[in-house]
């Protein structure tokens, strides 16, 4: 049971390690940490999420905590009925895009702040192992059902500027983009659907779109259509991510939906900050700039980006794993926010998405090539920063190590450790093919060394 507890999430496989005792005592635990009087719970359409649910709830009520039970739910909508209904927090009954054995939660406090494994899942699972809960409440609380679909895809319709009407194609994978789906009715953006039936145990493929594989049906439903889509979006399982591909059924990189989408934000707050993984395209940070925003570099991770979002005022950040965030959602993810930024950056243009797409492709990246190493992560580390201090144009440690040579040879590099596996992860990127070759070679060396 102790292994589920993540770093950003609880999660493990249904009837092994999670279990409905173990939520049971999740939720009190959970509502002794935070103190929560009211609670937004959601679940995903799992079959093992509804008995979870109930469990979960069970244990809230018993805590003396109020359950605002908003039925089967993508995780933006728990996070957007948290903020919009004033809860003490909020949690997502989810295993995200994992397979139909997993499940799991993602745990918030008020205003859409997530629980970490740094600011609280920790705390939560030594309650847990301990049966440590305090003494039981003197009144329990009650459960009431609330409908917030109308209410946010309202919210997320009102971000819609298309120019002129557009087609899409989109996969839900039998998963929660389903709900979010229904932001686009009534407005200028309609779509054929792949999937589009709820089935949480996923027969059609992983709900996964950072996984190419899982991208081929909508690709092959965009290729046989051609002229027929502006693009295609592809959901995960919980509809926090959403990928893309191109009019042609070509797939776009994450980050530079992550430019595009930066570039539609700042349209309408110009001069504000926009945050992008470190892991992106320097392409990324020159769009923001050039569309007069503040580039402003993140570490991987939803909690960390949440935080910096909220310490800088920012509007919006991109994340390489497909997280879009919005300040408009209370600074947190929203699927179909992404898709009408994009829909309205085509719209407002006489050229296909590959076309504006391609100003973007400048540069050459490795991707993320994981290491598997015998020894402690930490000693690589160690090992690429001695080797390049005061040698690099800088070296610093926002997440791992990164290596900036930009200005001086025309490449930089991040170095960083798995939170859960003795891997060591390279991202490379070079302003030609034959020095993004050279560094990555030279670097997998040394992390192998």
């Amino acid at each position: 049971m102790a292994g589920i507890f993540k770093a950003y999430d609880i999660r493990g496989v249904y009837g092994k390690d999670v279990t409905e005792e173990v939520f049971g005592k999740i939720a009190r635990a959970y509502a002794k940490f935070t103190g929560v009087r009211k609670v937004v719970v959601a679940r995903d359409c799992r079959p093992h999420s509804d008995p979870l649910f109930e469990a979960f709830a069970k244990g809230l009520t018993e805590s003396g905590a109020d359950v605002i039970d908003i039925g089967h739910a993508s995780t933006p909508m728990s996070y957007f009925a948290n903020g919009s209904l004033g809860a003490d927090g909020s949690v997502m009954i989810t295993a995200s895009h994992n397979t139909k054995e997993w499940n799991g939660c993602k745990l918030c406090r008020g205003g859409a702040v997530p629980i970490s494994g740094a600011t609280g899942i920790a705390d939560i699972e030594r309650m847990v192992m301990s049966d440590d809960f305090g003494p039981a409440a003197t009144a329990k609380g009650s459960v009431s059902k609330v409908d917030v679909l109308p209410a946010y895809a309202a919210h997320v319709r009102s971000f819609a500027r298309l120019a002129r009407p557009l087609h899409i194609a989109c996969d839900f994978a039998n998963g929660m983009g389903i709900c979010e789906s229904k932001s686009f009715d009534g407005t200028a953006l309609t779509f054929d659907s792949l999937y589009g039936e709820f089935d949480g145990s996923f027969p059609n493929h992983e709900a996964n779109p950072l996984k190419t594989e899982t991208l081929r049906d909508l690709q092959a439903l965009v290729r046989a259509n051609p002229g027929k889509y502006a693009f295609g979006a592809a959901f995960d399982g919980d509809a926090d991510r959403v990928g893309f591909v191109d009019e042609k059924g070509d797939i776009i990189p994450m980050d530079f939906i992550t430019a595009l989408v930066a570039r539609d934000m700042l349209a309408s707050t110009p001069g504000a900050a926009c945050f992008y993984d470190l892991r992106s395209s320097r392409v990324v940070e020159e769009t923001i700039a050039e569309c007069g925003g503040r580039p402003m570099m993140s570490r991987v991770g939803h909690s960390f980006i949440k935080d910096q979002m909220r310490q800088n005022d920012a509007v919006f950040a991109g994340e390489l794993s497909g997280h879009y965030y919005f300040k408009a959602n209370y600074t947190a993810e929203s699927s179909s926010m992404a898709v009408f930024a994009l829909a309205n950056i085509v719209s407002a243009s006489n050229r296909p998405l590959s076309e504006l797409i391609a100003p973007l492709r400048k540069y050459v990246q490795s991707g993320e090539i994981n290491t598997r190493v015998a020894g402690d992560p930490a000693s690589v580390l160690s090992r690429i920063k001695a080797e390049f201090e005061g040698k690099a144009d800088r070296v610093f440690e926002l997440d791992g190590v990164s290596v900036d040579k930009w200005e001086s040879e025309g490449w930089w590099c991040n170095v960083r450790s798995s939170n859960t596996e003795p891997l060591v992860r390279l991202n490379l990127e070079a302003k030609t093919a034959d020095v993004m070759a050279e560094r990555r070679d030279a670097l997998l060396a040394m992390i192998r060394a």
